[in-house]
């Protein structure tokens, strides 16, 4: 087998047409339906690889030899080396990959002939015994072959070493064929997600189902998906959150309940989200926010030595111990270590306000709070610094509706948010089980929302109802299933722990794509080939500048080609992207752009854009934005429209426009 793998028959050499090699499948497929032996249903396994390997990799080959196993296999072809009379071929099932050893004269010379014609990324049954190689590899010796199923398509060259993610991300299917750490990321996905209920349920907790529809988005602040219900001519939204039905179930005497369950939330895309997620949430009666901390330890620690072996791990370079005890942080402590500002000490809202704008922040709300403004400084300074576990504790009010109030500061709740390698990845209260002080809060709420606020909470009648029989003291807990897996698996992004993350339409469907039928590059470059009708009929141009400026003021201005490297969405910002561009200087340089609205970020990694690159830099969410993109803006039937300025991507970074 070693020198099958010298030179193994992969993949299709890059230069072949595909579409030929799809005809030359096709053709054989063909041939086999004539002959009535196309995807038979009559084989049966008896083996899986990986048990194979376990149960017989420590004998020796003697007494392999002597105990002769008979198995029945299965799986895909990824390696195959013809040989003149013999043939080696590595197949792959779910539990691994095994060498099989297939000989004309043990399968005939018919069934031999046919296994010679198998393509790689063929299903193929295998009968015969285990046996070691002599470099001590357990393999199978095949006495006969079976085609189970044709692969039409060819794994491309471009999926073995994949790097390609957008590729990755839409032909999973194909990323998980050929990318073993995939399988295993999501093999380990499945132990957290069945370590998580084993812990919850031998805490005594039970596990119970809510509405995924609902009449009111609420028990988050988010954006929700709307639907409309035929029947009762009714809109509808998608869950934003398992809190408030959860609570109820607390109310109704279930005293310890919890759900892992998917939820839907109307917004961007970026590393850290995807529309729809998954979540634990819990809810415990006769105790607090402190009672969550301890869950939220156990539970990080538990899964982490479960998938790891251990509670110390390594995300994305950088070190983190889970081990128990968790740092506990007030959030304004926390917004006076890095920074020097103390915000509860401000007397006024006014006076927060200014302290927010001798920091940098962008103070956009004439009416900010002094609460909600602690926050914004937080995100902005502190956030991404919290490395080491960490519970930050003490939030404002403002900003947390469902929550009880700290008895002796009552303009803060006991609340916690935990912190690793700078993302969020819980959040917990003391519920709040006042109905009174509840349904004051969901009418500012909706206030708020009146004024413009989408991700204002709307009020919950009937959680309301609930509150006024009465529910008991209560802690609460949210934990993000797929960022914790991130963390636990150490993949950068979200899309790497969902199987079938939310993705961009390759064409648009109404056109009568077939693109999910074609290859992804031939999908893309049908897309870019159609011809698109344009109508700037509705178009409203701004009036041209009256003023001349000279030659000399505007050379000042220095325009440069840039290459976008990555560029995410800025945490707690609707309008914000960051940007990390190479512009030919062999430094990265950041620019924010508030341009969230049209484009998503993942569609912009790799574009060549203009920007002009001497601007003083310019703090904008606590981040220097060291330039300009350039976008070019109209109005159209009273909407603006804005379309980021992408030029050839020949153009090499740096490229000085004049």
């Amino acid at each position: 087998m070693a020198q099958a793998q010298q030179n193994p028959q992969t993949v299709q050499a890059p230069a072949e047409d595909e579409n030929h090699i799809i005809a030359e499948r096709r053709a054989k497929l063909a041939a086999l339906r004539a002959a009535g032996v196309a995807y038979p249903n009559d084989f049966k396994r008896t083996d899986l690889f990986g048990d194979l390997t376990a149960k017989y990799g420590a004998m020796t080959t003697e007494e392999l030899e002597a105990a002769a196993p008979e198995v029945a296999c299965s799986g895909r072809i990824m390696l195959k080396r013809i040989m003149g009379k013999a043939s080696f071929a590595q197949l792959l099932d779910g539990s691994g990959a095994m060498q099989v050893y297939v000989r004309r004269d043990d399968v005939g010379e018919e069934a031999y002939a046919a296994f010679k014609a198998y393509d790689i990324g063929d299903i193929l049954g295998v009968s015969g015994t285990v046996f070691k190689t002599r470099t001590g590899e357990i393999s199978v010796h095949a006495d006969a072959v079976a085609l189970l199923a044709k692969s039409l398509r060819p794994l491309p060259e471009k999926f073995h070493g994949l790097r390609d993610t957008d590729l990755r991300y839409r032909q999973r299917f194909v990323d998980l064929i050929v990318n073993p750490e995939v399988r295993d990321t999501f093999r380990k996905r499945s132990r957290i997600i069945a370590e998580i209920r084993r812990r919850m349920d031998a805490q005594g907790f039970i596990e119970v189902e809510t509405p995924v529809l609902s009449t009111a988005a609420s028990g988050a602040s988010a954006r929700p998906f709307v639907t409309h219900h035929n029947t009762l001519d009714l809109d509808m939204y998608l869950r934003i959150a398992t809190e408030l039905p959860l609570k109820e179930c607390i109310v109704g005497g279930l005293e310890r309940v919890y759900e892992i369950g998917r939820l839907f939330r109307n917004e961007g895309m970026d590393a850290m989200h995807n529309p729809e997620f998954t979540t634990i949430e819990a809810y415990q009666a006769y105790t607090d926010y402190n009672g969550m901390m301890a869950l939220a330890e156990d539970l990080f620690s538990h899964c982490c030595l479960a998938v790891n072996g251990t509670t110390r791990i390594t995300y994305q370079g950088t070190p983190v111990d889970l081990t128990p005890p968790y740092r506990r942080l007030p959030m304004n402590d926390a917004v006076r270590e890095y920074t020097g500002a103390d915000f509860l000490a401000c007397e006024t809202d006014e006076q927060a306000r200014a302290l927010a704008k001798s920091l940098g922040l962008a103070v956009e709300d004439p009416e900010a709070t002094r609460g909600r403004l602690l926050v914004a400084a937080f995100d902005a300074f502190v956030e991404d610094k919290l490395i080491a576990p960490t519970f930050v504790i003490d939030y404002p009010v403002e900003v947390s509706p469902l929550t009880k109030r700290r008895p002796d500061a009552p303009h803060l709740v006991e609340r916690f948010e935990l912190f690793i390698c700078g993302h969020e990845y819980a959040n917990a209260y003391s519920e709040l089980n006042d109905p009174i002080d509840q349904r004051a809060r969901f009418v500012q709420q909706a206030q708020q929302r009146q004024k413009g606020d989408e991700e204002a909470m709307m009020i919950d009648e009937d959680f309301c109802l609930s509150l006024e029989y009465g529910m008991p003291p209560t802690g609460g807990i949210g934990i993000g299933i797929d960022r914790m897996v991130m963390l636990l698996t150490d993949a950068p992004t979200i899309r790497d722990v969902l199987l079938f993350p939310t993705m961009k339409p390759l064409k648009d469907a109404s056109a009568g794509s077939d693109a999910g039928n074609q290859a992804p590059e031939t999908a893309a470059n049908d897309a870019k080939a159609e011809a698109e009708k344009i109508d700037f009929s509705n178009v409203e141009i701004e009036p041209l500048f009256r003023d001349f400026v000279d030659f000399e003021t505007f050379s000042k201005s220095d325009f440069r080609a840039v290459k976008v490297l990555a560029c995410e969405a800025v945490p707690k910002s609707k309008k914000l992207l960051k940007f990390t561009l190479d512009d030919g200087t062999g430094e990265n340089r950041t620019i924010l752009s508030g341009i969230h609205a049209y484009y998503e970020p993942e569609e912009l990694v790799g574009k060549t854009c203009i920007a002009i690159v001497n601007l003083p830099p310019r703090p904008m969410m606590g981040i220097d934005s060291c330039g300009m993109l350039i976008s070019a803006v109209h109005r159209e039937a009273g909407e603006e429209r804005l379309h980021l300025l992408m030029v050839d991507d020949h153009i090499p970074a740096g490229a000085k426009l004049y």
